[in-house]
Formats: structure tokens, C-alpha cells, sequence
């Protein structure tokens, strides 16, 4: 009978790959944790040199910060590049076979192009803007658009870049259509939208707006939504799509100036002519404490009409930027009101006068014998 025969398995190769693996493994560690040393200590020296310098220092970091992924990205296939696991095929996508290589430079192509948009945002384009006096709405949507130019471009090439034939993904793109069709229609609605608002631009950033009674700055346009900044330091996050389907009042576009009314009254005894002045007067003493006030249109003074307890006027006011309407419009009401109190102008608050004509002789018997009860009840219990 013959013997049971096994496949005989060679334990040293066994052995020698996981003593690769282990030794592989350590030599990332320690090459990350040396990059990071380094570039840790290259801070310390610039902020120790350029300590003053705040923006020479943000600069450099952030290009070290960049240097430091791209280095560990560059070296990690260099030392492999003889490792069959760096080339071997993981998966397939579309006929093109995708390795951990190929995944790595995609990876740092994606990332250097966000890393180079963000730098040549903050340090590029607003030496830019500063020179041409660009206001800030219109600097956010230049920021956006070259933001989403950038990105669009790395994915497309990186893409490309592991050998992905863009045709071959027309039926993933339908079904995604599908999808955005049946399922996805509000977000699709509102990334359109905020497109929409930042080429047509109804509303940008800065803009103070009016919206359900609600005021509030406009601060950041996100490709779904908008975040608007109420007066009490609220952030309200809107969908992009309610911009171009509801109304909403933008009190910052093109013609920034805004007339404020600020609406009083005073009793019928008072001098309407001499209401008007005083208030015109005060018009002027607002002027010298908000330069924000115009002299032209000039403020004026609208006798409203004849209240129930008053008479109703407004003060009109012209200003160039809306940001200090409710400042202005209350330091107006302590004005008028000291100034009516130096003038002796009296400020009425509502009041009615009752005039009875006649009374039914039975209720004044009633009400003067309910009274008399009440004494005698009194009475008595002070006796008891």
C-alpha cells in the first residue's frame, strides 16, 4: 500500500517573505516619523526667525506640510519598486486593471491640486483682489470657480491616470441620472442653483438680506446651500434653490444705499412746524455721530397721519451701508426723545376718556347697598 502523499511546503521562503513584510513595514514607519521630525523642526526654526511675520509663517508651513505628503508619496514607491504588491492588479474597472500604485499617484495628484488651489487662493489671488479693490462677493465666486476648475481638471487626469477610459463609464453617468432624477432632484436642484448665484450673482457674499422678516449677512455660498448670519449671531443654513424660487430682499445690490424710517409720535397740544424742526435737527447731530448718513438725498420729515393718542410723523434717513441700520435707527430714538424733552414736546402713550351719560337707578340702589354689606361685614369681624 502506498504511502499518503502531501504537497511539501517550504517553511524558510514562509518565513523569509514575512521577515520582508515585517522589515517593510517598519521602514515606512520610520521613514514617516523622520519626514514628520524634520518638517516638525523646520517650523520651530521659521517661527523662531519669522516670528513677527505671521503670513511668512503660515506660508511656509503650509508648503512644508505639502512637501512632507508628497515626499512620503514619492519615496514609498521608489524603495518598492522592485515589490511585485505595489504593481499587482487589485481590481478592474472598465477593461483597465488598477494597482496600489496607480491608486497612490491619483491620490497625490488629487491632493496637490487641492493643496495648490488653497495656497494660490490664500496667498495669490488676494495680493490680486487687494490691488483691484475687489469687493468681497465677487472675490468668493473667482475663489469658487477656480476652486472647481482646479478639482474638475486633477480628477479628470487622475482618472486618466489609472488608465480608466472615461467613455466606459456612460452607464455608470445614466445611472447616476436615474438617480438624480427619482431620488436626488433636491440636491441636484440646489447645486444647480448655487451655480446659478454665483455666475447671475442675485445675492454674495456680504450681503445683508431680508429674508421672512429675518435679517442677515450673507457669509458663505456652499455648493448646496447658503449660510446666512442673522443679527443675534445666528447661522441659518438655506438650500441655494430657495434663493431663485422665493422672494427675498437683497439690501446690498448694486445701489447699496438704504432709507431708514424712523417712525415717532406726539400729542395733539404739540407744534407740527415746530415737531419738524426739531426733528431735522436732530437729523443733523446723527449725521456727525454715523458717517454712514448721506447729506444727499437730504433727510426729511412725513407728518403720517392722526392717530387714535397721536400725531404721527417719521424721520427719513439716507445711508450707504446697511450694516448699521439698527444701530442707527435706535441712537435716532434716544436723540428724539431727549430733544422733545428740552423742547417740552410731550411723547403720549395711549389713553381712552370714558363719559357716562346716564345711569339706571336700580344699579346705583345695588352698588350702594353692596358697599354698606361690606362695611357691616368688616365690623364685625374687628369685633370678633
Amino acid at each position: 500500500m502506498k504511502p499518503y502523499l502531501t504537497t511539501p511546503v517550504d517553511e524558510p521562503i514562509v518565513i523569509e517573505d514575512t521577515l520582508t513584510f515585517l522589515w517593510d513595514f517598519a521602514v515606512i514607519v520610520g521613514t514617516v516619523s523622520a519626514i514628520y521630525l524634520i518638517k516638525w523642526l523646520l517650523v520651530k526654526l521659521v517661527d523662531k526667525f519669522f516670528h513677527k511675520k505671521k503670513d511668512v509663517v503660515s506660508i511656509i508651513n503650509t508648503l512644508l506640510n505639502a512637501l512632507m505628503f508628497f515626499t512620503i508619496i514619492v519615496i514609498i514607491p521608489i524603495y518598492f519598486g522592485e515589490s511585485a504588491w505595489l504593481f499587482n492588479q487589485l481590481f478592474e474597472i472598465g477593461g483597465s486593471g488598477i494597482s496600489l500604485f496607480l491608486i497612490l499617484m491619483s491620490l497625490f495628484i488629487v491632493v496637490f491640486a487641492y493643496r495648490f488651489s488653497m495656497v494660490f487662493k490664500r496667498y495669490i489671488l488676494r495680493n490680486i483682489y487687494e490691488k483691484y479693490q475687489l469687493e468681497r462677493g465677487t472675490r468668493f465666486t473667482l475663489n469658487s470657480v477656480f476652486h472647481y476648475l482646479i478639482m474638475f481638471f486633477a480628477v479628470f487626469v487622475s482618472l486618466s491616470t489609472l488608465g480608466i477610459d472615461l467613455s466606459t463609464l456612460t452607464v455608470f453617468a445614466g445611472i447616476i441620472g436615474v438617480g438624480i432624477g427619482f431620488g436626488m432632484q433636491n440636491i441636484a436642484s440646489n447645486f444647480i442653483s448655487g451655480l446659478i448665484i454665483l455666475f447671475e450673482r442675485p445675492i454674495k457674499v456680504g450681503d445683508r438680506v431680508l429674508i421672512e422678516e429675518i435679517i442677515g449677512d450673507v457669509v458663505e455660498i456652499k455648493m448646496r446651500a447658503t449660510i446666512v448670519k442673522t443679527l443675534d449671531n445666528e447661522h441659518i443654513i438655506i438650500p441655494n434653490s430657495f434663493f431663485l424660487e422665493d422672494k427675498v430682499m437683497n439690501r446690498s445690490a448694486e445701489d447699496p444705499r438704504l432709507r431708514l424710517q424712523v417712525k415717532f409720535g406726539v400729542s395733539y397740544n404739540s407744534d407740527v412746524f415746530q415737531v419738524r424742526d426739531v426733528a431735522l435737527r436732530v437729523a443733523k447731530e446723527l449725521m456727525q455721530e454715523f458717517p454712514e448718513i448721506l447729506p444727499v438725498p437730504e433727510a426729511s420729515v412725513g407728518f403720517l397721519d392722526y392717530g387714535e393718542s397721536s400725531l404721527d410723523f417719521v424721520l427719513f434717513l439716507w445711508i450707504q451701508n446697511p450694516q448699521n441700520e439698527i444701530k442707527i435707527k435706535s441712537t435716532a430714538r434716544f436723540f428724539l426723545f431727549r430733544a422733545f424733552q428740552e423742547e417740552e414736546i410731550e411723547i403720549p402713550f395711549p389713553q381712552r376718556d370714558l363719559h357716562i351719560r346716564s345711569v339706571d337707578s336700580k344699579a346705583i340702589d345695588q352698588l350702594f347697598n353692596d358697599r354698606l354689606s361690606k362695611k357691616k361685614d368688616k365690623r364685625t369681624d374687628k369685633k370678633l
